[in-house]
């Protein structure tokens, strides 16, 4: 490809509203173009690397067993109702209706579509195991779409599911496909760690996300915090929102602060725990916090020991609710006639539900943590009120449920060590779904009696947008983007200094025609623009390599730069092609490989 001819457009500056250096860098660089919010163009180049990641995930998954397919974008609302999910899977569902009234939605995923193709195609335990996958574009409409590519409304996801006989099939395929994951990562030029997590939207009862873990720096996208243990014999790793550990020992009776009996105080501006344990001279382990959410829009009342911090999404999952968030100033004042800071458990059962929510009565739910309190402090649902020698006999008995958000330092709950934590970025999840989807839909098949049974699924997805993006936070330096050569737009960047110069342009051109006839992906830089603007936009391209033919080339020399190293050698030119056809040669693919398979 001659660049004058390549449609790219590289910006000096960074675009103002992007946050991250993967979304900052793959504008700069002319990869993507904003249409709209969370919604990109994928520009020649993107492509170029989407269709390289692509052609990785199907290699693997077809070495694995799985059979490509594609099922359509826009779904019909029935699936959606059979399996019960169109009514509580969020706003994130795109709804529409065509011309004849039909409900109808873009697909975020395909779970149902998929158990519908099940249902159809296979009938007997003869057919099975089966695992079909398609890649394809998705539609979630999140409500704040960042990151770039990372977080986008409309991205590109390859999802696989697996249909099984029993529990030890779907244990088999998960496994296969937890390897293949490995390798298609570690193919990509990333470095992924299988955590546990929560299952969320699509459901079953084991669940693994594959992130790339990445340093903690304001250009860095890590949208995930991910706790994990560093003892090799254990390898213990988790999403925040699935971490568990173990706590030391903490004072928790507050009869030893001479809160022996209930009774209501005074505590004037204790609007934080801060504060009210500095007012009454406790440690926080003997106040027990209260969270007000809004869950599914009812009212939730949340509550931990006070020196640990609550987890929104195992509160959503202990509740059973799909969406939730935290409720505002006001509501309190509205529901419980008391300020931030004063709200408690006592007596909740007697306050009186606005019409403007749901249900009757406040869902209480409580940390594992709590359980062990005695003679602890409450809010006294009164402004600078609080009750102090509370214990559980005096309430409610609430849910009682693991809502803790883990902290480093904290034991592991393996093997006793303490816990490290680190940003990661979700680049994969699989699913053990079970009978989740097949039971809700009837999809059956015969075993070997004649019976009808549920299908048992397992469900598989890796974010081919999203997984080009990571490998920009984790390939980059301060010049631009430093692609793995597996997934590079193209291999080499040839940059005659002087294209006025017939003997800088005949051995560039040379090169050239060597690496093309040798399959190698090359660009010959041949714009009339200064040496400074082509290496600057080399850099920020990201190719793996750049031969540079300069005004050493009277002497028989050019310059080969290595990208990702920085390492710059003085090589003859012959020397420079067959150095790249050498690091190249793994990675060679033909071009029909770079178009979709049909």
């Amino acid at each position: 490809m001659k660049m004058s001819r390549l449609f790219v457009q590289t910006l000096r500056e960074y675009p103002s509203d992007a946050e991250v250096i993967s979304h900052k860098l793959l504008v700069r660089a002319g990869y993507i173009r904003k249409l709209a919010q969370g919604v990109y163009n994928y520009m020649p180049l993107m492509w170029r690397v989407l269709k390289k990641v692509e052609n990785i995930v199907r290699e693997e998954m077809d070495a694995a067993g799985a059979q490509e397919m594609l099922m359509p974008f826009v779904q019909p609302e029935e699936l959606w109702q059979e399996s019960g999910r169109w009514n509580v899977y969020g706003k994130e569902l795109m709804r529409l209706k065509d011309r004849h009234g039909r409900g109808m939605c873009l697909g975020p995923t395909h779970e149902e579509v998929i158990t519908s193709v099940a249902r159809e195609g296979i009938k007997s335990y003869k057919q099975l195991p089966v695992n079909l996958y398609q890649i394809q574009s998705k539609f979630r409409d999140e409500v704040r779409p960042r990151y770039g590519l990372l977080r986008g409304r409309e991205f590109i996801m390859k999802d696989a599911y697996s249909f099984d006989s029993s529990q030890e099939g779907l244990e088999k395929s998960y496994a296969d496909m937890a390897k293949a994951y490995y390798k298609i990562f570690e193919r990509c030029g990333l470095e992924t760690k299988a955590v546990q997590s929560d299952s969320g939207a699509i459901g079953g009862a084991v669940s693994h996300e594959y992130m790339v873990l990445i340093d903690d720096n304001e250009n860095n996208a890590g949208e995930n915090d991910v706790f994990f243990c560093k003892n090799k014999s254990c390898g213990y790793a988790a999403n925040a929102n699935h971490a568990v550990s173990v706590l030391e020992s903490a004072e928790v009776d507050g009869a030893k602060f001479g809160f022996n009996g209930f009774k209501k105080v005074d505590t004037p501006d204790t609007t934080t725990i801060e504060e009210l344990a500095a007012f009454l001279k406790i440690p926080a382990t003997v106040i027990l916090k209260s969270m007000i959410y809004v869950a599914d829009n009812k009212i939730v009342m949340a509550l931990i020991r006070a020196d640990k911090t609550f987890e929104e999404t195992k509160v959503m999952n202990a509740v059973g609710a799909n969406e939730i968030r935290s409720a505002a100033p006001a509501e309190l004042e509205a529901i419980f006639g008391a300020s931030k800071g004063f709200v408690g458990p006592k007596d909740i059962e007697q306050v009186k539900i606005p019409e403007e929510y749901e249900g009757e009565k406040i869902t209480v739910v409580a940390d594992l943590t709590a359980q062990e309190m005695k003679n602890f402090v409450i809010g006294a649902n009164e402004t600078d009120k609080h009750f102090t020698g509370v214990n559980w006999s005096d309430l409610n008995t609430p849910i009682f449920a693991d809502i803790r958000l883990v902290e480093a330092g904290e034991k592991c709950p393996d093997c006793g060590e303490p816990l490290y934590v680190t940003k990661g970025i979700e680049v994969g999840n699989i699913f053990q779904l079970g009978t989740k989807y097949s039971k809700a839909m009837n999809a059956v098949y015969l075993d070997e009696n004649g019976k009808t049974q549920p299908f048992i699924m397992g469900c598989y997805g890796i974010g081919i947008s999203r997984t080009a993006a990571a490998a920009v936070e984790r390939h980059h330096d301060e010049h631009g983007i430093k692609w793995p050569i597996a997934i590079a737009p193209y291999h080499v960047d040839i940059v005659p200094v002087n294209i006025q110069d017939e003997l800088q342009m005949k051995v560039a051109n040379e090169i050239y025609e060597k690496l093309l006839a040798a399959k190698v992906e090359a660009v010959l830089d041949d714009r009339d623009e200064r040496a400074g603007v082509k290496f600057k936009d080399a850099d920020l391209i990201g190719f793996p390599f750049r031969i540079t033919v300069g005004k050493t080339i009277t002497e028989g020399l050019v310059e080969f730069k290595v990208r990702e190293t920085d390492e710059v050698f003085k090589v003859k030119p012959e020397e420079a092609a067959e150095k790249i056809i050498e690091y190249v040669k793994p990675y060679i693919i033909s071009y029909c490989q770079l178009t979709p398979t049909t």
